[in-house]
């Protein structure tokens, strides 16, 4: 079992910045891509960014030039640096992480963009 806590989350301006981390425990050696999905009411979770044990990220559209994935390994934490926040950028922000065949996913943390 892999348990993942998310923290960083909250109220944010417009055009402001926040930065969310997700910290594993368990059984860790498992793990290889980890990343961040988002959710907002009534629609389905989106992919946010996702990055590779080696490092390699991927980021959604309508993220890039915005958010930044970063990995430490060591730490078993994965982090969501997200700058000039929009107010679509609301959302329950999910960490995620693979240890297949089984995807596990953090409590959600809530981020809100006001303006």
């Amino acid at each position: 079992q892999v348990q993942l806590v998310e923290s960083g989350g909250g109220l944010v301006q417009v055009g402001g910045s926040l930065r969310l981390s997700c910290a594993a425990s368990g059984s860790i050696s498992r793990i290889t891509d980890m990343g961040w999905y988002r959710q907002t009411p009534g629609k389905q979770r989106e992919l946010v960014a996702t990055i590779t044990r080696g490092g390699r990220p991927n980021l959604a559209d309508s993220v890039k030039g915005r958010f930044t994935i970063s990995r430490d390994n060591a730490k078993n934490t994965v982090y969501l640096q997200m700058n000039s926040l929009k107010n679509e950028d609301t959302a329950v922000y999910y960490c995620n992480a693979v240890g297949w065949p089984v995807v596990y996913w953090g409590q959600g943390t809530q981020v809100t963009v006001s303006s």
